[in-house]
């Protein structure tokens, strides 16, 4: 599949690059995206809900009431999780999240978003940019040139590009990551995504590795 290299002006160059069909044009696999996106999620998790238990409350440990004669419910003590401020029973408690997935099926899960992305012609090559200085206005201009202005984008660079990446940080619906960098979670999430031209190759060395 060839994709023509744009300026940043939005305009086309005469370069086309070629987008391996290892890569951009697999059966995708639903099920491997389904369990990527799902690892990913899991991992942004801190897992630190906490609520006490009957053992952890403080309060005194005194029988409130005799046992019977009273005509309502026996109670132990001021613990109790049915009266207000007792311990919670099965409450959450501190916990990891996380799960591992074969490395394999992670490098399938990419190459089956990059798939559906390339599919849908939601691809977008740039020439390779740099800014003088961080300028938020220079990245919306870039975006407005390309017509994606209005839509969430992923640019994915060849290497950390600082000035590039402050430039695009306060932007709502637009992310700024590197080849080495790239997930199934943010590769689906995005309604475009923008490669520099140099990143392409970094992005299939990286895929293509055994």
């Amino acid at each position: 599949m060839e994709v023509a290299v744009l300026k940043s002006s939005g305009e086309k160059t005469k370069k086309k690059v070629n987008l391996s069909d290892s890569i951009f044009g697999i059966e995708p696999n639903d099920h491997a995206i389904y369990l990527d996106v799902k690892s990913y999620l899991a991992n942004q998790r801190q897992g630190t809900h906490k609520a006490k238990q009957r053992n952890e409350i403080s309060g005194s440990s005194k029988k409130i009431k005799k046992q019977k004669g009273t005509g309502g419910a026996r109670a132990g003590n001021i613990k109790n999780p049915l009266f207000k401020g007792g311990g919670r029973v099965f409450g959450p408690q501190p916990r990891d999240y996380s799960f591992k997935l074969n490395k394999k099926v992670k490098d399938l899960a990419r190459k089956s978003a990059l798939t559906y992305k390339a599919k849908d012609n939601s691809i977008a090559i740039l020439e390779d940019f740099s800014f003088e200085a961080p300028k938020t206005k220079q990245y919306i201009a870039l975006l407005n040139a390309l017509s994606l202005g209005d839509k969430k984008t992923l640019l994915i660079l060849s290497e950390a590009n600082k000035n590039v990446v402050m430039s695009g940080r306060n932007i709502q619906n637009a992310k700024i990551t590197t080849a080495d960098q790239i997930n199934t979670f943010d590769l689906m999430n995005a309604d475009s995504l923008i490669f520099v031209e140099s990143s392409i190759s970094k992005v299939e060395n990286l895929l293509n590795k055994e």
